[in-house]
């Protein structure tokens, strides 16, 4: 140590040049090693690109290259990238009705903002992911005379749907409030349970039943895996108490990436205003409103319900002159053949900064 630091000019400029030439090389290294962190950010962000969880909205994720314990220059790089992918279920239908299960990409035209995408970055059929479902059920005074077979059919859907330790659903009573009846499990038992101890009277607020299913539940379930949200809604339409508006119960949906179903209680065969309700609802999320003519045709939606869950596409793409200023952009998704329907969410919010 006495060495290191003895006097004399000639030691001290030879130091200097020393220690000149150290730092010189840890400059280069560090930059060496930031452009290869950035590499490697940038090539693991492709593809978290086409294998992230498919999601029904946009989406931004961060990328970065982390520190390694036993380096701890590298805790000085970080690196991070912006990846802006939207996932959008849909399906395609026959001039019959019925669901067509072996189209390619090339099939569809893909419009967002109305422009096309930048990059089409995934494109397959989806037939069995989990299902994370919300029951809503209308317990309101203007169901009383079939309430009772309301709740078996919903039950029956349940036992049909619902596979143990894949699928999950939570259930809502509404009438002027809602009630969370039971939280989300895959347990049919008590899922049964919570379904048939609904009471019913009251007015209606639907509109914040779907608005607070969104936000309280789907919103913040945040699954590890690839999941379907949808939310199916056994009432009339009518509504006469909610404090949301129908236009932010929607916007609450799209936010929550959540398809709507909705089933009309309303057997008197007339077209009510109550049905228009339901199929905007619907429509705007990519689902579909169902008018059963009869009572016991409710457990034929219920099946169709099922059926289309489990035959359905998704598309994942970067859109073109994307930017993350939260406003709504719109969807359109259209097949190139002849008399294919193609049902889809109307739109998405891009994600803000």
């Amino acid at each position: 140590m006495k060495n290191l630091y003895s006097p004399g000019m000639k030691y001290t400029h030879t130091k200097f040049r020393i220690l000149g030439l150290l730092l010189a090389t840890f400059a280069v290294v560090a930059v060496s090693r930031a452009q290869s962190a950035y590499s490697d950010a940038t090539t693991l962000s492709a593809y978290n690109t086409t294998s992230a969880p498919v999601s029904n909205a946009a989406s931004s994720s961060e990328t970065i290259a982390d520190s390694t314990a036993d380096d701890p220059q590298n805790s000085l790089i970080t690196i991070r990238t912006r990846v802006n992918e939207v996932n959008v279920l849909f399906i395609a239908t026959d001039k019959h009705g019925k669901f067509v299960r072996d189209l390619t990409q090339k099939d569809f035209s893909i419009l967002d903002d109305h422009k096309p995408p930048q990059a089409i970055l995934n494109f397959r059929r989806e037939t069995d992911l989990p299902l994370h479902l919300g029951l809503l059920i209308d317990v309101s005074g203007s169901v009383d005379s079939r309430f009772d077979f309301e709740q078996d059919a919903a039950t029956s859907f349940l036992q049909h749907t619902l596979r143990a330790g894949f699928d999950k659903a939570f259930i809502v009573g509404f009438n002027s409030h809602s009630q969370l009846a039971q939280d989300y499990t895959d347990d049919y038992s008590r899922l049964y349970w919570a379904v048939h101890k609904l009471h019913n009277g009251g007015g209606t607020a639907l509109y914040d039943a779907i608005y607070h299913a969104c936000k309280d539940k789907f919103l913040k379930d945040h699954p590890e895996h690839p999941v379907r949200k949808a939310i199916i809604v056994v009432s009339d339409g009518e509504d006469n108490q909610s404090e949301v508006s129908r236009a932010q119960a929607i916007e609450m949906a799209q936010r929550a990436e959540v398809i709507i179903y909705a089933i009309s209680t309303d057997d008197s065969g007339l077209v009510m205003r109550g049905d228009k309700v339901l199929e905007q609802m619907a429509e705007a999320t990519g689902g579909r409103a169902f008018f059963p003519f009869k009572m016991k045709d409710i457990t034929h939606s219920y099946a169709a319900i099922e059926d289309e869950l489990r035959s359905q596409y998704v598309v994942s793409y970067k859109p073109a002159d994307f930017d993350a200023d939260g406003r709504y952009r719109t969807i359109e998704i259209s097949s190139l053949k002849k008399d294919l329907q193609v049902r889809a969410r109307k739109g998405y919010f891009a994600p803000q900064q």
